[in-house]
């Protein structure tokens, strides 16, 4: 019972039982109508026939007398088949025919009339009476002739009406089929649908238990499930993805912010100690404020890398001229390069426009330009904007070191930096948050090789739109 009622909550029994009604109701109301219009039909072509033996039969009455008439009844009578035939007077004695037994109304009342019989005497061609019992229903049409003589012609219908209920017994016996069939491929594709759902339910409940790593089965057959279970493991891969990048956040996290937080604590222990001199104390608070700034820009980057990847409001994005937004920030920081030993040039198309965040395309460049003046040291940094296509390609490049080919898929990502030891200031976020604003607009950052030097290139399409 429960099994039945599980079946019966499905989708697919429900459309099935539906399916069966409508079919049965449409095939019913089908058949009926073709039995109904079979037997109208041949009713139909009886009363063409009737009235067409009776015109004869007055015709020959009036054109012959009733001696003739007689021994065409009789005629008639005697033929095989389903006629019914009778002539009489008016006193209701049968001269010729085949059925001698009528209704007294039949006798009376001239036109169409139906009635029960039970034929029980016939007549041989040669007058002789015949044992013959014969039951049915008949169908005759009564007419008074000019010579005062009653004729009846008719037909018997018992047949046309078993025709019609072999057709419904026919019927009938189909619709149960139809019934029991449907009722059996609906269980059996409920079951199948509900074995798909079972299994798609297990991996949901492992997952739920903690087993990230558990995926929805996938069949060959490549139907609606299967392409339901693709999506829900490219999902599920996405979440294993992120869960894993929040663990290696963390991790980086407790990290990178432990050294500066003990030393921190240390400082400060120091400087309360007894002796310490004012200047020593003083050199403690402003090695306190430098590591706490360092922190604050380490959470500012991590909030700024989360609200980029989350997408900014629609409010946030304009018409921006990305031209004077590269202009603006060389000139901004031509002397920060120049204090640093090296040379800033620029090389930037004009009146380039891009519906973007000026905010946060500002911090990309800005991000990428101080990574070049760290780590590059010497040489120039060149900062460059153009067209390509319907790219609109953004471009810092340096003549440092530059980084290995392999790496450059790693330091994309929150808290990497390939200098190992960390003397050199920073959190590692530089990249990931130029990354992150990239993604926002649509594009991706690019890490080349510029022989020398490193190329970083925000690619973004013109029709970047939130």
């Amino acid at each position: 019972m429960n099994n039945f009622l599980r079946l019966w909550q499905t989708t697919t029994v429900r459309l099935t039982a539906l399916f069966i009604v409508i079919f049965v109701v449409a095939s019913v109301g089908l058949l009926a109508f073709m039995a109904y219009q079979s037997t109208i039909v041949i009713q139909r072509n009886q009363t063409r026939d009737i009235e067409r033996e009776i015109r004869q039969i007055m015709r020959i009455e009036h054109e012959r007398g009733v001696r003739a008439t007689a021994v065409a009844v009789q005629a008639l009578s005697n033929r095989p088949g389903q006629g019914i035939y009778y002539l009489g007077d008016d006193a209701g004695r049968m001269l010729v025919g085949n059925l001698s037994d009528f209704p007294s109304s039949v006798l009376a009342i001239e036109g169409v009339h139906t009635f029960d019989y039970d034929r029980g005497r016939a007549f041989s061609e040669e007058g002789e009476d015949e044992a013959e019992h014969f039951e049915g229903y008949a169908l005759v049409q009564s007419v008074l002739l000019d010579s005062g003589l009653r004729l009846i012609v008719g037909r018997d219908i018992r047949e046309r009406r078993g025709f019609a209920a072999i057709i419904f017994q026919g019927f009938f016996f189909g619709v149960i089929g139809i019934v029991v069939f449907s009722a059996v491929a609906g269980g059996l594709t409920a079951r199948r649908v509900l074995r798909r759902i079972d299994s798609i339910t297990d991996t949901s409940t492992k997952i739920m238990s903690g087993n990230l790593s558990e995926r929805v089965p996938v069949t060959k057959r490549n139907d609606e499930f299967d392409r339901l279970a693709n999506s829900l493991n490219d999902m599920l891969d996405r979440i294993e993805q992120l869960m894993q990048g929040l663990k290696d956040v963390t991790d980086n996290v407790a990290h990178d912010l432990k050294t500066p937080l003990t030393r921190l604590r240390n400082k400060s222990e120091a400087a309360l100690r007894p002796g310490v001199s004012a200047k020593e104390r003083q050199k403690a608070l402003e090695t306190t404020i430098e590591e706490s700034d360092q922190l604050i820009r380490t959470f500012n980057a991590l909030l700024m890398i989360a609200r980029a990847e989350a997408g900014a409001p629609s409010g946030a994005f304009a018409d921006v001229d990305i031209s004077e937004v590269a202009t603006d920030m060389a000139e901004l920081y031509q002397p920060v390069v120049e204090d640093a030993g090296m040379t800033l040039e620029t090389n930037i198309a004009a009146d380039i426009h891009l519906r973007a965040n000026r905010e946060l395309i500002g911090q990309a460049l800005v991000n990428l330009v101080e990574n070049a003046v760290k780590y590059a040291r010497t040489g120039k940094v060149t900062v460059g904007v153009r067209e390509s296509n319907d790219r609109v390609l953004i471009e810092v490049t340096d003549e440092g070191p530059g980084i290995p080919e392999a790496d450059r898929g790693e330091v994309t990502k929150r808290f990497v930096r390939l200098e190992k030891s960390r003397t050199e200031t920073g959190s590692g976020l530089g990249l990931s948050l130029v990354s992150a604003v990239a993604q926002l607009h649509r594009g991706t950052l690019r890490l080349e090789d510029a022989e020398p030097g490193l190329r970083a290139i925000i690619d973004l399409p013109k029709s970047a739109k939130n």
